[in-house]
């Protein structure tokens, strides 16, 4: 029964950070470029503001209590020219 219930945590939570899909979102090793790409790209096609939002961090890193002040870090576009244009387009704050 516990090595049962061990397997399948262990199961779980290897499918809640390995990030298989576009769906569960950002995961905590990944730039903010293949983020974006990853929720743009299929079977999603997000639009570049839904793919900012899914991938943007925030200033207290994802902690309910201190939500109340945090605010969105700008996304680290660096390289990539193409997401540049886009997130001047749809007024998002990046660094180069």
């Amino acid at each position: 029964m516990i090595k049962r219930l061990g397997l399948g945590l262990l199961a779980v939570g290897g499918v809640a950070l390995g990030g298989c899909s576009s769906e569960i979102g950002r995961i905590p090793t990944q730039s903010d470029v293949s983020c974006l790409r990853k929720q743009m790209a299929g079977p999603m096609f997000l639009s570049f503001p839904l793919a900012a939002n899914t991938c943007a961090r925030m200033t207290n890193n994802g902690f309910v209590l201190t939500e109340k002040n945090a605010r969105p870090i700008p996304l680290n576009l660096k390289g990539a020219p193409d997401l540049q244009q886009m997130a001047d387009e749809h007024g998002y704050s990046y660094t180069r």
